[in-house]
């Protein structure tokens, strides 16, 4: 070893690892070593894991203590001593360059340990001055560790004389070190200290003072200085205090924000972690704001979301800051009507309730009240299913003698007045008010919930009144709004809903007996609940509903024009309110076009075209196909309100915009899903990037519209989330629509298109779209060119029409049991009928008006009761004074029909893409069990189609075993003309589950539509019932034949009912035969010839096939 020992210097390192020790007094923040050195007469402080060099030559023997400080940067005073060790020189270089330990007596049941590592270094000029670098102010120090004595003893023995001295020592260190010196934020952390110490202990009151100079340390020590972790903790205590004493919520939530901030600077281990995430720290902040009121606002909804993320996976109190935060989000809704707030709610609830296992009623309600209003929202009938069960589970863990009873009743009793409205089941509203009339029990005068029991009870009456009307339902209901509203405050945040309920008894009450001041009060009632709510607040709705409700009743009693003047503007009101869901304004619009019909008034159109605008919203809110037929046959009662939107209009002279709102309300199945495949050449000419991203959103909503679809209802959360993101996606997609329609040639993209678009759909020939309404019944005819022409009907009824699909029914059933030879009387007179009093009146337009040429081709467009006749076998069956026989309509022209004017218009759109053709024949004559009845003729069939098809045309076959699912699906997406012979059933129920039978599975309408098949031609459906249409929504003219146009097939040959397999070969062998009969002489395969081949076809067989076997046949498309 160089050297005498009086000139070594010797490195001191110790290790880097924390060492724990808790403080009665402060919360430590780091440690040091103090080395003393006799010759210096001064301690010397290393911060933990810091390496220092020692002139050995200075004491025989090295001083170490350890101290804990409470500081980890710039140490003010000595700290609080841990350990005290003295140790040889020579004692310490034995160890070498290895770590030793170094053991400390033991110190208030801890024992300390160091570790050390020494080595000989070399004198440099600069050694003995770093000693000094490290020395604190002496003065300052002294009366820092002078405070820190007098503290120690204060905590010791409670004395409070001993907080004093501490309290006038760490000031007069305050006074020392001025704003700008090195140890002011220290100072300010030491008084502040004490001060919280003896305002714990009521030995001090002014905890305002010290919270501020705990804040003032904060704002002395932005991150990343090493002590802002220290000081935001320390902020929280003083927070944390004052709230215990005087719960202001304003020091709770600055504490939860801190918290928010402090965690993630403390890493896991670490002594100030322990401290901070304990039970006296970051979980008394979080139990504290759960029990905070709830608040609706943006800076509240905040904090629920920080004190969410200060309850990570696994922390107990996670289940009460999800319920708590949903019910936040969810009043947030009830204010604003942002579907997004309700859709959070419900999965942050879902996640609460699946926390839990035991003690979750509270959860489940929570939950249970979220899907409840998202059911009042947008009409959903599984969300108030599950609403239902929940409430149920909630009530079997709330028995009799339950604190919260009375609350499971009331609300299971709400949702299934619900149920009841929806589907009417007696029962429901009967057990509803027996639930209601328990809760009222449970419920004393004085009890909290009373006036809500009470308004709940005198819904359900009311309900069963309209209902059963029964007067004294109506009369108690009258009584026991009057008494929920005496029995709630003035400021109650829910009067305004019992003041409009008691308003809507009223009406039914002056309805009933005629007495003015019952509507007079009614009115009244409205008004004031009106002032008492926001302008977007969603219950203006309701409002603005039963204020409509009265000045209509009083009109029609009194007579007075301004009653109904003002009850058409609230029902415009109501049915534009922004806040309100779907649901609730699409059937104030539709209440208002029969006020409006009914009364004569000017805003009837008006009306119309607000329930096909709002309707068409909420379908677009759906994500599936079926989903949206689902939401679209919720409103059954307004099947009609398509054509009798176009009546109105005819009748008003407006024919235009009679085809227009035709064309808006029929198809929008169609017209929502085929607006993701809108061709965009123009578009991409004009802007190549909106272009670009418009084509990538309508990818993306795509995916995830067919992605939703694969998700079983039974997997509720999962369904939530799919239904958000694609309301994100569609948002996205607005925007990207709203854009291109700022380009001055866009105005219009994807906007229900203006006569003049749909005019294109009688380029080759006009459009007759016939329009069964219950106001009349009519046809319009949409030249290729001008303005559209009024046919009427004057002795058709919606009613006869009816009577008349009815009678083709059974006489289609009748003939098809009797032999071919045998006359079809039955359907001779019927086809005459359509001839007489429907399709002559048209051709004598067409041939004296028009003037168009024999043989031209016509397409006809037939809504409701009209799609279900088959208009093209029109016939008068009548001989002329020279025995020529009168011509019928296919003698006439060449019929074709088009599910709606944009799907011709589409069509024509996708023929300028030519492809060569591929012909593929797909029969299935041998179905599975249970599918259906053998097809004999199959096989013979698909023979023929082969030989008939030009050899020029890559032609296949698929039968029998290779007649899949999976396999007709590949060849429909592969080839551009196919050839479909097999069973066919349409579902008038379900039309999606329409479908093609096949080997294994069946092909379903559904799965035709979620294939875009730009390239394709021509489909002939050798099967049953693939172009009959949907009893529920007669106007979505959906089926088979329907979907293969909407996929790309622009040319489809269907049948409206069952086809015999034996004589269908006949049709199909005179079909092709003329439909390629030119292509022997050196033409191309022309799919816009199908209609002119069934035509010749028909005719070709007449001696071959019975009647209703020449007419199943139907063109459809160009």
């Amino acid at each position: 070893m160089p050297g005498s020992s009086e000139h070594r210097y010797i490195r001191l390192e110790g290790d880097h690892q924390r060492k724990e020790y808790s403080s009665p007094l402060l919360a430590h923040a780091g440690w040091h070593l103090h080395i003393c050195q006799s010759r210096l007469e001064e301690m010397l402080e290393i911060a933990w894991g810091n390496a220092v060099t020692l002139s050995s030559h200075a004491s025989p023997a090295l001083s170490v203590e350890i101290r804990a400080s409470f500081e980890l940067g710039r140490m003010l005073g000595g700290g609080e001593v841990i350990g005290e060790l003295e140790v040889p020189w020579d004692e310490l270089l034995d160890h070498g360059d290895e770590p030793f330990d170094l053991s400390f007596p033991s110190r208030m049941s801890v024992c300390p340990s160091l570790t050390l590592k020494t080595d000989v270094v070399h004198a440099s000029d600069d050694q003995d001055g770093a000693l000094f670098d490290c020395l604190i102010d002496c003065e300052i120090a002294r009366d820092t560790d002078a405070g820190h004595a007098q503290f120690a003893k204060y905590v010791t023995s409670e004395m409070v004389s001993h907080l004093n001295n501490a309290v006038q020592h760490f000031q007069l260190v305050l006074d020392k070190c001025p704003v700008s010196h090195p140890d002011h934020a220290t100072a300010l952390t030491n008084l502040a200290w004490a001060r919280l110490r003896g305002y714990g202990r009521d030995d001090l009151q002014d905890i305002d003072a010290t919270t501020s100079l705990f804040r003032d340390a904060l704002a002395l020590r932005p991150q990343p200085h090493p002590d802002h972790p220290l000081s935001l903790y320390n902020l929280t205590l003083a927070l944390n205090w004052r709230h215990n004493k005087t719960r202001t919520a304003a020091d709770i939530r600055e504490s939860a924000q801190l918290y928010h901030e402090l965690l993630p600077l403390c890493p896991e281990g670490t002594y100030l972690r322990s401290i901070a995430a304990g039970e006296n720290g970051v979980d008394y902040v979080i139990d504290c704001c759960n029990d905070l009121p709830r608040d609706a606002s943006d800076e509240g909804i905040h904090l629920r979301r920080v004190v969410l993320e200060l309850c990570p996976l696994g922390h107990r109190l996670r289940p009460r800051a999800l319920n708590r935060l949903a019910g936040a989000v969810k009043a947030r809704f009830i204010q604003h009507g942002s579907i997004d707030d309700l859709d959070t709610s419900i999965q942050l609830g879902r996640e609460a309730v699946s926390l839990c296992s035991k003690e979750h009623d509270g959860y489940l309600n929570s939950l249970a009240s979220s899907l409840y209003l998202r059911f009042k929202h947008q009409g959903n009938p599984n969300d108030l299913d599950e609403a239902i069960s929940l409430h149920e589970e909630a009530l079997r863990l709330r028995p009799v003698g339950h604190n919260y009873r009375d609350n499971s009743l009331n609300n299971l009793g709400g949702v299934l007045l619900d149920r009841f409205i929806k589907r009417g089941d007696i029962d429901d509203i009967n057990r509803a008010i027996s639930l209601l009339r328990e809760a009222l029990m449970l419920c004393p005068l004085g009890h909290l919930i009373r006036d809500t029991t009470l308004h709940n009870l005198a819904l359900a009456l009311k309900i069963r009144y309209d209902k059963s009307h029964v007067s004294e339902d109506l009369n108690d209901a009258i009584d026991r709004y009057r008494e929920s509203l005496q029995s709630a405050p003035l400021d109650h945040p829910e009067r305004h809903i019992n003041l409009y309920n008691l308003s809507s008894a009223l009406c039914s009450r002056f309805t009933q007996s005629q007495k003015n001041e019952d509507v007079e009060e009614a009115i009244t009632l409205c008004q004031e609940s009106l002032a008492a709510l926001s302008s977007l607040h969603p219950d203006r709705y309701f409002t603005y509903r039963f204020m409509q409700k009265a000045y209509l009743s009083r009109y029609e009693i009194l007579h007075d024009p301004a009653d109904l003047s003002l009850a058409i503007e609230n029902f415009r009101l109501a049915s534009r309110h922004p806040t309100q869901g779907f649901p609730g304004r699409i059937n104030r619009a539709y209440h208002w076009t029969i006020a409006a019909e009914k009364q004569g008034h000017a805003s009837a159109l008006e009306a119309y075209m607000t329930f096909l605008e709002l309707l068409d919203g909420h379908l677009a809110t759906r994500s599936s196909t079926i989903s949206r037929r689902e939401a679209a046959a919720a409103f059954h009662y307004a099947r009609s309100l398509p054509v009798d939107a176009a009546s109105y209009a005819t009748r008003c002279g407006n024919l235009q915009h009679a085809v227009e709102l035709v064309e808006q309300g029929r198809g929008q199945q169609w017209s929502l899903a085929s607006r993701l495949r809108t061709p965009v050449e123009a578009l991409e000419s004009a802007n190549p990037t909106l272009a670009h991203n418009y084509l990538q959103l309508s990818k993306r909503v795509s995916d995830a519209a067919q992605s939703s679809a694969t998700i079983s209802d039974r997997d509720r959360a999962a369904v939530d989330r799919a239904a958000t993101e694609y309301r994100i996606l569609t948002r996205q997609w607005e925007a990207a629509v709203a854009k291109i329609r700022d380009l001055p040639a866009f105005s219009r993209f994807l906007l229900p298109p203006s006569y003049k678009d749909l005019q294109e759909a009688a380029r080759q020939g006009p459009v007759i779209v016939l329009i069964a309404s219950q106001h009349s019944c009519s046809a319009i005819i949409v030249p290729t060119s001008g303005d559209p022409h009024h046919v009427p009907f004057p002795s058709v009824s919606l009613a006869a029409l009816t009577k008349l699909k009815d009678r083709f029914t059974q006489a289609i059933r009748d003939a098809s049991r009797m032999d071919p030879a045998e006359p079809r009387k039955d359907l001779i007179v019927l086809l005459r009928i359509i001839w007489e009093e429907i399709m002559l009146p048209v051709v004598n337009v067409l041939e004296h008006v028009l003037k168009l040429k024999p043989r031209s081709r016509i397409w006809l467009c037939p809504t409701a009761a009209f799609t279900s006749i088959p208009l093209h076998a029109a016939h008068p069956f009548k001989t002329k004074p020279d025995r020529s026989k009168e011509p019928c309509l296919e003698d006439l022209y060449i019929c074709s029909y088009t599910p709606t004017l944009s799907a011709l218009v589409r069509s024509r759109q996708l023929m300028k893409k030519r492809v060569p053709p591929s012909f593929v024949a797909v029969g299935q004559g041998q179905p599975g069990a249970g599918k259906g009845k053998a097809l004999l003729a199959v096989d013979s069939e698909l023979e023929l189609v082969h030989k008939l098809v030009p050899a020029t045309a890559n032609r296949t076959t698929i039968s029998g075993d290779a007649a899949t699912r999976a396999g007709a699906l590949e060849a429909l997406q592969q080839n551009n003309w196919v050839h479909l012979a097999c069973h066919g059933k349409q579902d008038p129920k379900q039309p999606y589950h329409s479908h093609f039978v096949m080997r294994d599975e069946d092909l379903t309408l559904l799965d035709i539509m979620e294939r875009d098949i730009p390239h394709a031609e021509f489909a002939f459906l050798s099967a049953c019932h693939t172009a009959v249409g949907d009893e529920e929504t007669p106007d979505e003219v959906i089926h088979l034949a329907a979907g293969l146009q909407f996929s790309g097939f622009k040319s489809v040959i269907g049948t409206l009912w069952q086809v015999d397999d034996a004589v269908a070969k006949h049709v199909v062998k005179a079909f092709y035969t003329s439909m390629f009969e030119h292509v022997k002489d050196g033409g191309v395969m022309d799919c816009t010839k199908a209609a002119w081949a069934l035509n010749r076809a028909t005719h070709a067989v007449k001696t071959k096939v019975p009647l209703e076997q020449r007419m199943v046949f139907v063109h459809i498309g160009v």
